[in-house]
């Protein structure tokens, strides 16, 4: 008797897919009309591999030594209480609404065919990855690489002793028969996968700035550098803004050419779809915009409109890595915001805080519960709203990410993973949305804690005032001095 024993699922991905956390094309009929919005993916390949990577570190390590260690402190503590608060609330808002309308109630509908594959990743694989990219051990292989956990299959054998027939029975009379049983282990090992280690290069900014900022004249060569480095490419990126609208048309275009079946729209994925956007719409245009004000006490949607540009480039990108250059733009020009807190606040936002993935997840996760008949009590929705809460920490700034993180938060609670291709014809669409509410999220995230850090700012302003006036005074006074040393001597000097 064989028995293979199995521990992993099948998304819809295959192996070159889930390298780079998109969907695989090759799959696909030669005769699908996916061309034109290929120029669009290399504008946009280009500048989320190329820019994103130098506006990262260079913006990041610019904010940190700008500020002393105690503005920086409190600065950055009040980044991740913001970012943890809005993200909690984004995840029980989609609960909420989810949970309301009820869209996967009705019966299952027949996924997408796809004939690609991802495989499982287990809750604690996934949160280790995270913690072992915030150090990578080789900064150069952190811009196009990150440390991921991957599975390999290993086949035992062993013998099993079963109860046998009465012809088989031994001298003590036990009927026992011996079966060779084949087992198939899932094991994981250590690996990579393409991308970039966003994570790992905040981390090292963070601490590369914080250094600078202490060497204080010694570190002005640098300082300077990287300003004129920042600048170079935020001008670079300023040529690419021209083709924006054009872009967006082709990548939105392409999409909506590549969809098989238009009619699944509709039915359930349609009321699914209606669920995540009318929770990211609570999200953006209410939650976000109550807690500026409160905060603030100016009017949010102001602020709002300075970001129209680097708004519609995250709808069209659907990559809030790649909108970050534009994102800078806005709220240093727009806006106004002071650029200490943006080359700080921005960076960390594009890591780390994923608002729409969190509530998009939890919609989802609640979505094939309801599919599948699954009633989920108190206690699993919680543990969907913290999985999904620590998932979109881990989810890379890149399109479709939150599809991959999406399987920690189905395997927290026993829901099969491969329904995740019910929802794979319209994650597109909705991939662009939440993306908006991510960037819309980091952008008034920067104006709150600039906002609150205002006195350290002015106080860090002054100190660098004085220090200035005290260099340009210490001169003076030296020659000063030396003057009425040597008239003092030429008085004593006999005539």
């Amino acid at each position: 008797m064989n028995e293979t024993l199995s521990n992993s699922h099948s998304l819809f991905l295959n192996d070159d897919a889930k390298e780079a956390d998109l969907p695989d094309r090759r799959s696909q009929p030669r005769d699908m009309p996916t061309a034109p919005s290929r120029p669009c993916q290399g504008v946009r390949n280009f500048v989320c591999r190329n820019a994103f990577v130098i506006v990262t570190v260079v913006s990041v390590a610019l904010g940190m030594s700008s500020l002393d260690s105690k503005a920086s402190g409190r600065m950055g503590m009040r980044t991740v209480v913001y970012y943890m608060l809005t993200t909690i609330i984004a995840v029980f808002t989609g609960i909420a609404v989810v949970m309301l309308l009820k869209p996967g109630e009705g019966g299952r509908e027949s996924p997408a065919s796809s004939s690609s594959s991802i495989q499982s990743v287990q809750a604690v694989d996934a949160f280790l990855d995270l913690i072992r990219n915030m150090f990578p051990p080789n900064l150069v292989e952190a811009c196009f690489k990150q440390y991921k956990t991957l599975y390999s299959r290993r086949m035992t054998q062993s013998n099993v002793t079963l109860p046998g027939n009465e012809s088989e029975a031994n001298i003590s009379g036990v009927l026992l028969t011996s079966v060779l049983q084949t087992l198939e282990e899932t094991v994981p090992t250590a690996g990579s996968s393409s991308g970039v280690n966003a994570l790992g290069l905040v981390v090292f900014s963070m601490c590369f700035g914080l250094v600078i900022g202490n060497m204080k004249d010694k570190g002005r060569v640098l300082r300077d550098f990287f300003d004129c480095l920042n600048e170079a490419i935020l001008r670079l990126v300023a040529v690419i803004i021209w083709y924006t609208p054009v872009g967006i048309l082709f990548l939105i275009a392409g999409k909506i050419v590549e969809m098989k079946d238009l009619a699944q729209m509709g039915g359930q994925l349609g009321m699914y779809t209606l669920s995540v956007i009318l929770g990211l719409l609570l999200h953006g245009l209410i939650v976000l915009p109550l807690i500026y004000f409160a905060v603030t006490r100016k009017n949010p949607f102001m602020f709002m409109g300075g970001l129209l540009q680097a708004l519609m480039t995250a709808l069209g990108t659907s990559s809030s890595s790649a909108t970050l250059p534009i994102t800078f733009r806005c709220l240093e020009e727009n806006n106004m915001v002071d650029k200490r807190v943006t080359r700080f606040v921005l960076p960390v936002g594009a890591t780390v805080n994923m608002d729409g993935t969190a509530l998009y997840e939890a919609v989802a996760a609640i979505f094939i519960a309801q599919v599948n008949q699954v009633a989920l009590n108190f206690g699993q929705i919680l543990t969907i709203s913290i999985t999904a809460t620590a998932a979109s920490i881990g989810a890379a700034g890149i399109p479709q990410a939150g599809l991959v993180t999406m399987v920690i938060v189905l395997t927290s609670v026993g829901l099969p993973t491969e329904d995740i291709s019910l929802i794979i014809a319209v994650d597109w669409f909705l991939d662009r949305l939440r993306t908006t509410a991510n960037v819309l999220g980091d952008s008034l995230g920067a104006g709150i804690v600039e906002h609150l850090s205002r006195r350290e700012l002015q106080t860090h302003d002054t100190e660098i005032c004085r220090s200035v006036v005290v260099e340009s005074e210490e001169p003076v006074q030296s020659i000063c001095l030396g003057n009425d040393i040597h008239e003092r001597r030429n008085s004593k000097t006999p005539t």
